[in-house]
């Protein structure tokens, strides 16, 4: 079983187009090279992500803007800007012997107990914004001594 990575990879090219913003090629194939996707899997998430209104984008420009301020973006708005559900954090196996006392009520309960999962989790993704996810790159790379261009402006 193979968790899926788009919400990973949208919330990298959320804080890819936040930090380079005043460069001038924000292609999907140069956002592409940073997530190691192909840059049509990056234009398609981008593609949901301008339906949500979360980037403007224009066609003809590798400029894609962010709509809102990084305080503004949270993760619950990223994921549902990709139409992400239940199904997808939590998925109950359904072919199980129903003759069987687990296999037969599992799912049931399952279903249930992930809901409840669902909702707590939906919860604090409203709570962690794209500033703070910003700012703890902006941070770590310059522990590390990675150059950043006004990297003072994440911190303001």
């Amino acid at each position: 079983m193979r968790n899926s990575t788009q919400l990973s990879d949208a919330i990298h090219i959320m804080t890819y187009i936040a930090i380079y913003h005043e460069q001038k090629n924000l292609s999907s194939t140069t956002i592409a090279e940073s997530v190691q996707v192909t840059s049509a899997r990056v234009r398609s998430i981008m593609s949901a992500l301008k339906k949500s209104n979360l980037i403007q984008t224009t066609n003809g420009q590798a400029k894609p803007v962010l709509m809102k301020s990084l305080e503004e973006i949270s993760f619950y708005d990223i994921y549902a800007s990709l139409k992400m559900n239940a199904d997808t954090l939590f998925k109950v196996d359904q072919e199980t012997e129903k003759q069987c006392i687990v296999g037969g009520n599992i799912q049931e309960v399952l279903t249930d107990e992930y809901q409840q999962l669902q909702e707590l989790i939906e919860h604090k993704m409203r709570e962690v914004t794209l500033a703070t996810t910003v700012k703890k790159i902006v941070s770590l790379a310059q522990q590390k001594g990675q150059l950043l261009k006004n990297s003072e402006n994440f911190f303001n």
